[in-house]
């Protein structure tokens, strides 16, 4: 479980790396490669670990749709799970927002204020955030994905953000079908794992300047958007603003 613990860390360490614009202190492929036969003999494996890293702390690594599972009976609103890619892997630490890209002439980038999101709970939910990623028709990532830092606050039904994403990506280089993601995530103390609670997404024609409200959906994150099923009949949303760069 050690050694397991440790190449997850040098995977999040290797995923850094190849995010980062800065050359120096990188995770290289060369230094993943090493990870190889450890991963091959992870059973029997005893020798020191090639790398001076930190077991990934304290997070509950589940099978994909294992959380699911273990969460079926404390949903409170009815209906089954929708499928698509599982949110049950260790969520990172929040906090990892990226800078604007370079402009271009010709080309536009997007700047997403997330202000609030509404939920009945909202004063519940512990330590919360909103993984934001940009997928495909098939759900594969066209950006590096983005964390936002703990909520500011929380305040009758709403958790307060207040916070700006860059896409990264121009907007006319997204292929057609894209969506942009956002999951909202709570830690749960008694399971010890960080779970997402809801997700909402935003296509490609909704991309215009100003406010925005969209529509919460039940976990698991259906990044194909097969099988879709609203959080509740509630009106609870998620409140956006958005600022188009041209050049």
């Amino acid at each position: 479980q050690k050694t397991i613990a440790k190449i997850a860390t040098c995977l999040e360490l290797r995923s850094a790396a190849l995010q980062s614009t800065q050359s120096q202190d990188e995770f290289k492929l060369e230094d993943l490669k090493k990870l190889e036969p450890i991963l091959k003999n992870i059973l029997t494996y005893n020798k020191e670990f090639p790398f001076d890293v930190q077991p990934v702390p304290l997070r509950k690594i589940l099978a994909p749709g294992e959380e699911e599972h273990l969460e079926f009976e404390e949903d409170d609103e009815e209906g089954g799970a929708g499928a698509g890619s599982p949110d049950s892997f260790p969520a990172r630490v929040p906090g990892t927002l990226l800078p604007r890209l370079p402009s271009e002439p010709g080309m536009t980038l997007l700047t997403i204020n997330i202000e609030k999101i509404g939920l009945k709970d909202a004063g519940q939910c512990i330590d919360p955030y909103i993984t934001v990623s940009v997928k495909d028709l098939n759900g594969i990532d066209l950006t590096p994905v983005q964390d936002t830092p703990v909520a500011l606050r929380k305040e009758d039904t709403y958790v307060h953000f207040n916070v700006d994403i860059e896409i990264q990506k121009h907007i006319e280089r997204l292929t057609k079908g894209a969506a942009i993601f956002f999951e909202f995530k709570h830690y749960k103390p008694k399971k010890r794992f960080t779970s997402t609670k809801c997700f909402a997404f935003m296509e490609m024609d909704e991309i215009k300047p100003g406010a925005i409200v969209i529509e919460l959906y039940k976990k698991p994150t259906d990044f194909k958007r097969k099988k879709l099923q609203l959080l509740t009949k509630k009106p609870l949303y998620l409140h956006l603003h958005q600022t188009l760069h041209k050049e």
